[in-house]
């Protein structure tokens, strides 16, 4: 048994402890907020969507990019700073936009995503967790026919993957959510993914959490990370301070770095550089004001860049990405327009007037693809960079790094940053589960 320090209690910090402590480490989790999942994991858009995988650097972005730069209530928003970093990630953005380049992010991202929802089923029904979750698909729908007409290939790309996202017809869209009936006369056709989910990610957090105390992993909350420490080649120790400003060094045979978008600026003190950048994306939760109205399958408006997700009785829809550095201020144009697209497709079905809008720092990299694996430090982990499918990744992220950790092979085909990864099956349910 090894000891193994979590840096960050987010989706990817919690389950990352969770498979290290199934595979018999030692496991504590530092994270400087009091509850865990208190950021970008709180209220994000709640989709286990294998079949959004669609990177957003893609031929077609650059010309939206342009089109939407000053626009506030844009889904896309480059806020350009004198800001370095922001600059070498938008040219790299831009490399990631060939039809190659996109292939492949697709592929990646697909065989990560079918892993890894079925590693939450496998847990969910393990644990017995309960998180409003709902197994009635994810459909995306188009009100602009270009923008159906330029899902095709992607969706064909998915289904060869093993991602079942089937081109369907407007009334066809209709007939899976009769909410959409509304907006008929719009539509100009839809996709579907039976397989995929949507849940609260930060009640299954919480949840996970628990069982992770009672399995022995200790949590060290409201505890800032201040700096890593190197020695020797590797980390030799973490300094933190706890809430009262104590000031402490933790020390582990292991150190997983998931703390999201802050992951670039502790890995920068040891000289590596994270191709991350936080992209600012908005969630707006409100109750259910009219449920003959509202949508019970989980929803993605490609136009718009916005999902919904039915949480019992709390409608969630979230979405929009602006790199504007570390400003976390609630920008109330945006939220207004979040607001404005509901009403427009599902009127009166939320209850506006108690709307609760959130906002967060997604940790994005150019491609879309998350970095998890060694890094050039023997004993530094890597498991960040899930932009908007950390809820998603996640148990597959947790599972992977956790055999990585313990010097097994990962089961899923997959870039793995540091680790060559076995050429195997793409279809989860071929893979071995040594």
């Amino acid at each position: 048994m090894s000891k193994v320090i979590v840096l960050g209690a987010g989706l990817l910090g919690v389950t990352s402890a969770y498979y290290l402590r199934q595979l018999g480490h030692d496991v504590t989790v530092v994270d400087r907020q009091a509850t865990p999942a208190a950021e970008t994991s709180f209220a994000n858009g709640g989709q286990i969507s294998v079949s959004h995988a669609e990177p957003w650097a893609n031929p077609s972005a650059p010309l939206k990019v342009l089109k939407w730069l000053g626009q506030e209530d844009a889904p896309l928003l480059f806020r350009v700073r004198a800001d370095m970093r922001q600059w070498l990630w938008g040219l790299a953005f831009l490399r990631e936009c060939t039809p190659a380049r996109t292939r492949h992010n697709i592929e990646q991202i697909v065989r990560l995503g079918t892993y890894s929802r079925e590693m939450l089923q496998e847990l969910r029904t393990a644990r017995g967790i309960e998180y409003d979750q709902r197994t009635q698909g994810i459909l995306h729908f188009y009100t602009s026919q270009e923008e159906f007409d330029g899902a095709e290939a992607p969706a064909a790309q998915m289904r060869a993957l093993g991602c079942d996202r089937r081109v369907i017809s407007a009334d066809e869209a209709v007939r899976i959510e009769p909410a959409l009936a509304h907006i008929r006369p719009q539509l100009a056709g839809a996709t579907y993914t039976a397989e995929d989910e949507s849940g609260d990610a930060n009640r299954f957090a919480r949840e996970l959490v628990e069982r992770c105390r009672a399995d022995g992993v200790e949590f060290l909350m409201s505890h800032t990370v201040t700096a890593l420490r190197e020695a020797g080649g590797g980390i030799d120790h973490v300094e933190a301070t706890d809430s009262e400003g104590r000031f402490q060094r933790l020390r582990a045979d292991a150190y997983v770095l998931a703390m999201g978008s802050l992951s670039p600026l502790y890995a920068q003190q040891l000289g590596i550089r994270l191709p991350i950048y936080p992209a600012k994306g908005y969630s707006v939760t409100m109750p259910v004001k009219d449920a003959s109205m509202a949508h019970q399958v989980s929803l993605t408006d490609d136009e718009y860049k916005l999902v919904f997700s039915r949480l019992g009785d709390r409608l969630r829809i979230a979405g929009t990405a602006e790199l504007n550095g570390y400003d976390r201020d609630l920008n109330r144009v945006r939220c207004e327009a979040i607001v404005r697209r509901v009403e427009e497709l599902f009127p009166g079905a939320g209850d506006t007037t108690q709307a609760q809008f959130w906002t967060g720092l997604r940790p994005a990299t150019p491609s879309n693809v998350p970095l998890i694996g060694r890094s050039k430090l023997p004993n530094l982990y890597l498991n960040t960079g899930h932009g908007t499918l950390g809820w998603t990744h996640s148990c597959g992220s947790g599972r992977s790094i956790a055999r990585i950790v313990s010097g097994l092979e990962p089961e899923v085909d997959f870039a793995f940053v540091g680790v060559e990864a076995r050429r195997a099956a793409v279809t989860a349910g071929a893979l071995s589960r040594a």
